[in-house]
């Protein structure tokens, strides 16, 4: 297949501008970055002192040696009258001799011109006896020499214990950013100018509602009159609440590059401090920026790092992190206002922050930014391919409906594991298979091809995932089946893949009594074909019971209990919320949770084998093949089985109850981890169930 030119590539990018934007983009971080230092001085320190020191020695030894002498040969050496020159510095003594004199060191003579010696004490006569046998002697005095040695050594500790402390003040500086050694009360905000690669709205796919809540705000800060002809007023903060990886924070850098006012964006790791106070005077320089160059927006990304409840948890609160909350909290809607501030803020857990925080007049609004649907799904694909050489053929529609519950960092990275595949397999541009591959590694695991099972285990996995897929495969209305393999994936041995046909938000009481039977369809292929069971069950019987018990408790489809929520669902312990399931129910309805929870599975267990004796010869059929081929995908189990037969579901006449969830691919697997002998959960329900 040819690549696509610029003009043809998904997404509309021109490859042209790209490179135009990466080139300014490369001359501003030029300008702004200064160039790097010397990675490491302290080497050349250590080479000029050592050079030092070499010419200092080479100096020294072309000088004249200088002996010292006991007083009472130089008294006798002034007696003859070889005295040339006298130097006298307090009680020291040194000069030169007129003819060289010969004096003993370590057992052997030494000749010498030059000397030095030690007056027994100040004699003020010392000097007439030198000139009544030497008078043409040359006669120099100086003053005592300062002890420079000894004033470094009283002055070295307290010079170390600055130089530590300037060391430690430069550490504990923390989110202060460069500057001055005593700088960390600075909040450390990066101001985002207009001279700077932008990311705008429309580098953000399937995020539509979030977009429109955000954009409000840009066009407030553009044209205020529009909105305050009416009397509105600009909101003062916006929460971005979501799970990780649903792009919060390249929502946060759209409305950088679209708002066209100065843009402060900081972490909220950066207000926690050791010292207490710093964090609130961040908090304070932080706002104080905002004011001087407002209207601007302030962005704290990780608010759940500095908004946590206050006096929760087990231990109670913790001094500085509440100091600085409160701070916030006067900045944000305190006496005085911060008129054209705006704060946005993202998190992915608001279930911690203080309620105070979440109160009209500081977040005014709370945006929910959700993992894509199936047309978001798509728009995302086709921008993260804007860099990436397509292929012809490539279908990103039918890649989308293919990744249901991936978010946008996953669908990001499936775009980039993608076009490493190709790169490695030597394709000119990348193409389905690809991207497929890709997929799987993803949402199943890394394939391990490598791994050395027996015979036996292999004839196990085979008929426990034939089993999955065959009860799928018989019960009109279910997913329908996307794959089937027995190469060892991530944890499992083996791993059935099903496929939702549309976007699901409401779930009846018959979709899970089916999805029920075939999760445990591997068991009942089991007992059926081997007459055995293994671990390798562990993870569906898990599914199961935990299915059947939301079923019972929080989803009102058991007929003997009704439409009552039994237990609550489990709370921080360290935001001092209940610890655990709190009982609000007699022992007597205990037991009858039970007991409905065992029929549920007991009779989803007892479906699977009636569908399983009746199409014995198709669960040998679809194992053998699976032993054969190790994967096979839908198509080929349905060319392989042909029309599925009239089955008997055997199950309770279908509620109307619905449960709301977000859809997401089910996965059932063979999940025995081959190192441990442990069962390891495989399985994944879809979201929120």
């Amino acid at each position: 297949m040819t690549p696509r030119t610029p003009e043809q590539m998904p997404g509309g990018g021109n490859r042209r501008d790209q490179d135009e934007r990466r080139k300014r983009g490369d001359e501003l971080h030029k300008r702004l970055v200064p160039a790097p230092r010397s990675r490491n001085p302290l080497i050349a320190w250590i080479i000029f002192i050592f050079l030092a020191i070499m010419a200092y020695q080479l100096y020294v030894s072309s000088r004249p040696q200088e002996i010292e002498l006991v007083y009472s040969q130089l008294a006798t050496e002034i007696r003859a009258g070889n005295i040339a020159s006298v130097s006298v510095e307090g009680r020291k003594v040194s000069g030169e001799l007129k003819m060289a004199s010969v004096a003993m060191r370590d057992g052997s003579e030494v000749q010498f011109t030059r000397f030095y010696t030690w007056l027994l004490f100040e004699d003020p006569d010392f000097i007439d006896e030198i000139l009544a046998t030497n008078p043409d002697a040359e006669l120099v005095g100086r003053p005592p020499a300062t002890n420079w040695g000894g004033v470094l050594f009283s002055v070295l500790p307290l010079l170390v214990i600055v130089a530590f402390w300037i060391f430690i003040m430069r550490s504990m500086r923390g989110g202060a950013g460069p500057g001055k050694a005593f700088s960390f009360g600075k909040s450390g905000a990066r101001l985002l100018t207009e001279d700077r690669p932008k990311v705008t709205f429309d580098d953000v796919a399937g995020l539509p509602e979030a977009k429109t809540e955000l954009q409000e705000i840009v066009e407030f800060l553009k044209e205020p009159r529009k909105f305050q002809r009416l009397g509105g007023k600009i909101p003062k903060g916006a929460l971005l609440v979501g799970p990780p990886g649903t792009g919060k924070t390249l929502l946060a850098r759209a409305v950088a590059g679209e708002a066209e006012v100065p843009f402060l964006s900081i972490s909220g790791s950066d207000f926690v401090e050791m010292f207490v106070g710093v964090g609130a005077a961040r908090v304070r320089d932080l706002f104080e920026q905002g004011k001087a160059n407002a209207p601007c927006i302030i962005f704290i990304d990780e608010m759940d790092a500095v908004g946590r409840m206050r006096g929760a948890g087990l231990g109670g609160g913790h001094d500085e992190r509440e100091q600085t909350l409160n701070q916030l909290l006067v900045e944000m809607d305190g006496f005085e206002s911060n008129e054209g501030v705006i704060l946005l803020a993202a998190t992915n857990r608001p279930d911690v922050l203080d309620p105070a925080l979440l109160r009209p007049g500081r977040f005014d609004r709370q945006i929910v930014v959700d993992r894509p649907d199936l047309q978001g799904r798509e728009g995302i694909l086709k921008v993260a391919a804007r860099e990436v050489t397509v292929a012809d053929g490539v279908d990103f529609s039918v890649l989308a409906r293919g990744t249901p519950g991936l978010s946008g960092a996953d669908l990001a990275n499936l775009v980039n594991e993608a076009a490493l595949l190709a790169a490695r397999a030597g394709h000119k541009a990348v193409q389905t298979e690809d991207f497929e591959e890709a997929k799987d590694k993803i949402m199943l695991g890394m394939e391990r091809k490598s791994v050395i099972l027996t015979d036996e285990e292999v004839r196990t996995t085979a008929y426990h995932e034939a089993g999955h897929a065959l009860v799928s495969w018989l019960i009109p209305d279910t997913d329908p089946i996307h794959k089937v393999t027995i190469i060892p994936r991530g944890h499992a041995l083996g791993v059935t893949y099903f496929l939702p046909t549309d976007e699901r938000h409401n779930y009846s009481r018959q979709y899970w009594l089916d999805t029920l039977a075939h999760a445990l369809g591997g068991r009942a292929a089991e007992e059926l074909a081997l007459g055995e069971i293994t671990t390798g069950s562990a993870q569906d019987i898990d599914y199961a019971t935990e299915l059947a018990r939301r079923m019972v408790c929080e989803w009102g489809m058991s007929d003997r209990l009704g439409p009552v929520t039994f237990g609550k669902e489990d709370r921080q312990i360290f935001l001092g919320r209940e610890m655990g399931r709190s009982k609000e129910y007699s022992e007597a309805t205990a037991v009858l949770i039970d007991e409905e929870v065992r029929g549920i599975v007991d009779s989803a267990l007892e479906r699977a084998r009636a569908l399983l004796a009746g199409n014995s010869d198709r669960l040998h059929l679809l194992a053998k093949t699976l032993l054969e081929r190790e994967t096979m995908s839908g198509l080929e189990v349905d060319e392989l089985l042909g029309e599925p037969g009239d089955a008997t579901n055997g199950s309770p006449a279908s509620g109307v109850e619905p449960a709301e969830q977000p859809d997401a691919p089910e996965e059932v697997g063979n999940g025995e981890s081959e190192e441990t002998g442990d069962p390891e959960t495989t399985s994944r329900p879809p979201e929120g169930t």
